[in-house]
C-alpha cells in the first residue's frame, strides 16, 4: 500500500487527464523518477506560467509521452523541485494532500504543504502547526 503525506493510503489524483509516472492516475513514485512526480497539484494559470517561464512547459500537448497537455483547474502529479520553485517564488498550485505521495516529505516539509492545501482531512486538526 502506497501512504499519502496525511499517513492515509494514497487516494488517486487524476484519470482525466491520466496522471502519474507511471500513468495510473496515482503519483507514486519510483528509483528512476528522477523528478519525484509526487506532489498532486490543481493547476493555475500562475503555475503555468511560471512552469513555462524556468523551462517546463506543462500547457502543450506531447502525445509521444502520453501527455495531454494542461489548463487551469486540471489535476496533475507535479515534480516536487519544481513545485517547490514556484512555491519559493509565490505561484505555488493548490495541493490535494490525500492523493500526495508520503515520499515527497524528504524534499517538501508537510507544513508548506499544508500551507496550499485545497482538501480537509476529515479531522481538520491535522492541518495545523
Amino acid at each position: 500500500m502506497e501512504f499519502n503525506v496525511l499517513g492515509t493510503e494514497l487516494s488517486a489524483c487524476s484519470t482525466d487527464p491520466l496522471t502519474g509516472w507511471f500513468r495510473d492516475g496515482s503519483c507514486r513514485t519510483a528509483a528512476n523518477d528522477r523528478g519525484s512526480h509526487t506532489i498532486c497539484a490543481v493547476m493555475t494559470a500562475e503555475f503555468l506560467d511560471h512552469q513555462r517561464s524556468i523551462g517546463n512547459d506543462l500547457t502543450t500537448a506531447m502525445p509521444e509521452y502520453r501527455f495531454p497537455g494542461l489548463k487551469p483547474g486540471d489535476r496533475w502529479c507535479v515534480t516536487a523541485p519544481n513545485w517547490l520553485l514556484a512555491n519559493q517564488a509565490g505561484a505555488a498550485a493548490p495541493v490535494v494532500l490525500e492523493a500526495t505521495s508520503a515520499d515527497v516529505l524528504s524534499i517538501v516539509p508537510l507544513a508548506v504543504l499544508e500551507k496550499h492545501a485545497v482538501d480537509v482531512p476529515s479531522d481538520p486538526r491535522e492541518l495545523t502547526e
